[in-house]
């Protein structure tokens, strides 16, 4: 390797580590919530379904706002809406931390979601533009752990802070820290070239292509799966295996952290040719089979938990496999930014339809009829896998 070359090939991993950081810091923004949530029902006098809005505003708002800030990475750059995104984030933090009123503290978590959503669409904007497409695979894996990394590190870290505050002004640290290593390090974007093309000209071609709307459907149906159970695991492992409430909160944390291996996994399969929709389609049978010893009281309390260990690291093997599938079946390289929009959509519609539609079967019928939800789901994502592989080149 040339001198060149070893210098690219050095500041191409310090770039991807930067762009991992910034979405481990964006997901944290989800986690310190869950944490914080008693402190924050002391300090503004919060019900338990106000402490919930305060992560639904980010589904919400992914859900709404995907394409159209994916339009806004095409026109601006990855490069530069990262930092802005980044910046939302430092000044929801900090506004939050000030807070005097929920009504301030709510308005700061709209930042906080704003700069997660910006985020999470501009930073594969980036490694699709800096790595290699043979290195693609790996550099997405690594990307997808972001979520599950930046949610276990805020159910461990959270613990270690007896001051709610103190964890705003951390993140809100650790986004700006991350503001000048991003500014400093990653290339910059090349100057965009003028669109001649609107926002709904871009959209229409994003979604009147198959293969974009079906990958945000894959994702669709695995955040439903996976929220629909993560979001009343803690519950769960209390009510069935009899443990506290902090035991099950490390449970959860074990178990939201091993998806990571199945994101590693995904890259190692993809770079040997595993074809994608097999992978997808797989995961999604092991999810669902996996199901019925959770929700369903047929083995014991060690067993049932090696299920759902099973359960998030099988699952692990979708977010890789979807994100780096953008570039493969976005209509071109210019519109990629809005695919991982659609993506993100289909994503936040399933954190928001997941738990709330769990949720209401288990209060009415209790924690079996809460199976019946995921394997559908675990069923039209399989059917919807084996679809894709018409978008995808005969190789893929």
């Amino acid at each position: 390797m040339t001198g060149i070359s070893a210098w690219e090939d050095k500041t191409r991993r310090l770039t991807v580590a930067i762009v991992v950081g910034c979405g481990i810091v964006a997901s944290l923004q989800i986690g310190k919530v869950a944490i914080a949530a008693p402190m924050l029902q002391s300090e503004f006098s919060l019900n338990l379904a106000a402490v919930g809005w305060m992560t639904s505003i980010f589904a919400v708002i992914g859900l709404v706002g995907g394409i159209p800030f994916g339009a806004l990475v095409a026109r601006v750059g990855d490069r530069r809406t990262l930092i802005f995104g980044l910046g939302a984030i430092v000044l929801g933090a900090a506004i939050g931390a000030k807070s005097s009123s929920f009504f301030m503290f709510l308005f700061s978590r709209v930042l906080e979601s704003l700069g997660f959503l910006l985020i999470t669409i501009a930073g594969p904007a980036v490694l699709q533009r800096v790595v290699p497409t043979g290195q693609r695979n790996i550099a997405f894996a690594l990307w997808s752990c972001f979520m599950p990394t930046g949610i276990a590190l805020a159910m461990v870290a959270g613990p270690l802070f007896t001051d709610w505050k103190t964890i705003w002004w951390t993140c809100a640290f650790l986004a700006a820290t991350l503001v000048v290593a991003t500014y400093q390090f990653i290339e910059k974007t090349a100057t965009p070239s003028p669109v001649q093309t609107s926002m709904g000209a871009d959209t229409l071609a994003v979604v009147g292509k198959s293969g974009p709307v079906l990958l945000a459907l894959c994702f669709a149906f695995y955040s439903l799966m996976f929220f629909a159970l993560f979001s009343f695991l803690p519950v769960l492992l209390m009510e069935r295996m009899g443990v506290t409430h902090g035991i099950a909160g490390l449970l959860s944390a074990l178990a939201t952290a091993v998806n990571i291996i199945g994101n590693l996994f995904a890259g190692y399969f993809l770079t040997r040719g595993t074809s994608r929709p097999v992978l997808i389609a797989f995961s999604c049978v092991t999810m669902g089979v996996s199901a019925v010893g959770i929700f369903l009281p047929l083995f014991g309390d060690t067993a049932t938990f090696l299920l759902c260990l099973v359960f998030s690291v099988s699952g692990g093997l979708i977010p890789a496999t979807l994100l780096s599938s953008v570039p493969t079946l976005a209509p071109s390289t210019r519109l990629a930014p809005l695919v991982m929009g659609l993506l993100m959509q289909g994503s936040n519609l399933g954190l928001i339809v997941g738990p709330v539609t769990v949720g209401s079967v288990i209060d009415g019928y209790g924690w079996p009829a809460a199976l019946i939800v995921v394997v559908i789901a675990a069923l039209m994502a399989t059917f919807t896998a084996f679809a894709l592989r018409r978008s995808f080149p005969s190789n893929l």
